[in-house]
């Protein structure tokens, strides 16, 4: 990045779909730098929730709350459902 292309060997035409296949990949990135930036966001928030969770003594092992699919972890051992919470805790 930040390297000149030098496009004076090719045709208007050539040049052109050089720009258009430039253009193209920018956008692709900043959409994808975009989708990035909205996980990272996602994960610390997810996180800071975990903690704030784990932290309070009710969640601590067995809370038998209602959590959603995202908010949960499968337990071979117990062979059962437990909240993200309580399985961080152990």
């Amino acid at each position: 990045m930040g390297r000149k292309l030098d496009l004076s060997g090719l045709t208007a035409n050539e040049a052109e779909h050089v720009l258009q296949v430039v253009q193209r990949d920018m956008k692709l990135r900043r959409k994808e730098e975009e989708r990035l930036s909205e996980l990272r966001q996602e994960l610390d928030e997810e996180g800071s929730r975990c903690l704030l969770l784990s932290r309070q003594y009710c969640f601590n092992q067995h809370c038998l709350y209602n959590v959603c699919k995202a908010c949960r972890v499968y337990s071979k051992e117990d062979n059962a459902w437990l909240c993200s919470a309580c399985q961080k805790c152990r």
